[in-house]
């Protein structure tokens, strides 16, 4: 006998708030498992065609992890060094930069350049802020980064749990699928499915999406010869999940740099707005609709909010579980407004409710079918008439 509708609400409830406290409290603990257990995610479908193509499950899973570890070793080697310089070097440049700035505005632009105007009392604030805490919030980032997450630590267990789930991906799916409640089993496949769908089309794709044009950013700013071309890249890159905002965002700073670096050579600043125009039409009409498709089913605006949420509530392990969430709680909505659309609260009386006549409580009863019929009350006798 199934349990009544009460009682699974209080249990599904106490299951929610159990998770909801053990990542607001082993959030630390979490992190390499989270961050692991993504990149396993992540890369299950390569392993699936691995295996497809005649490998075993061990030696896909090898082989994924062996190409995944030099590329690693790569980025450590050749690109990471080089992007902490240019960080390191923008934000030194930085004060002098937005003096530069003064110095064009004070020249073009007198009148809105007064000592007691707004534009110039803002940038003098914002050039002084970046020349007194400008190295400490690059140094601040990657100490508060290393502190946070115990970095050794984080190194070595992320491979390891990389390789065991993805090893052990499709039996943990089968024993899972397993525990799942026998009366609501079907309608919780078909959930995962649709959670399945929304997070292969987002995270795959928009995770593929970012590294294509970061990397197109990066190299081809480097090749146009602008000063910080891999930082703005990077940046560019890391922000192209949200759409328009990666190009625009990044476009500006290129844009800016190159004003300041290339003033007067028309043709380099040209070249810097080029990139980033065919960037755009390169995310817009080839990798976004190849890689991540048209309905993905994750509104940008409830993407931020997840993100805020989620990094507010239970802070970087929120911000890695905000994406998965999003999507859980967008496919649970859908489904709640489905099931609201199909009933009788949406829906109205249906036609046999309008059919069904309406009992006057004036009429009188008539007697069920089959039942025995009311004796009828026998009229008065005649009195007998008199002789």
């Amino acid at each position: 006998m199934a349990l009544p509708v009460r009682h699974q609400a209080i249990w599904w409830s106490l299951a929610l708030a159990v998770l909801l406290v053990a990542l607001w409290g082993l959030g630390s603990v979490l992190t390499p498992f989270l961050v692991g257990g993504g990149i396993a995610y992540f890369l299950d479908p390569v392993a699936d065609r691995l295996e497809r193509a005649g490998l075993s499950r061990v030696l896909a899973t090898s082989a994924i992890s062996a190409l995944a570890l030099l590329v690693l070793v790569l980025l450590v080697l050749l690109v990471v060094p080089t992007l902490v310089r240019q960080l390191t070097d923008l934000v030194n440049a930085a004060p002098q930069m937005f003096a530069d700035l003064q110095s064009f505005l004070k020249a073009r632009f007198p009148e809105a350049m007064q000592p007691d105007g707004v534009v110039y009392s803002t940038l003098t604030a914002v050039g002084e802020t970046i020349k007194e805490r400008g190295g400490e919030l690059a140094a601040g980032l990657l100490n508060s980064a290393l502190s946070v997450i115990s970095f050794v630590v984080f190194l070595v267990v992320v491979p390891v749990v990389t390789f065991y789930m993805l090893l052990d991906w499709d039996s943990l799916v089968r024993r899972i699928d397993a525990l799942l409640p026998r009366e609501h089993a079907p309608t919780i496949r078909r959930l995962a499915h649709d959670i399945d769908r929304v997070l292969a089309s987002f995270v795959r794709g928009q995770v593929s999406v970012c590294v294509i044009l970061g990397t197109f950013y990066a190299v081809a700013l480097m090749l146009a010869g602008l000063d910080f071309g891999l930082v703005v890249g990077a940046f560019a890159g890391l922000v192209t999940f949200i759409p328009y905002v990666g190009a625009l965002a990044g476009g500006i700073l290129a844009i800016g740099l190159a004003f300041f670096q290339f003033w007067g050579e028309w043709g380099h600043i040209a070249l810097v707005a080029g990139i980033f125009a065919v960037g755009q039409f390169m995310e817009g009409n080839i990798i976004t609709p190849k890689l991540v498709g048209k309905s993905v089913g994750l509104h940008p605006v409830w993407l931020l909010f997840a993100l805020s949420a989620f990094g507010s509530a239970f802070g970087f392990v929120g911000m890695l579980v905000a994406v998965p969430a999003a999507a859980a709680i967008g496919v649970l909505v859908r489904f709640g407004i489905e099931r609201y659309q199909a009933s009788r609260l949406y829906l109205g009386p249906g036609p046999d409710d309008a059919a069904a006549p309406q009992a006057s409580p004036a009429a009188p009863t008539e007697p069920a079918k089959g039942a025995a019929p009311r004796a009828r009350k026998a009229p008065p006798a005649k009195k007998a008439a008199s002789g």
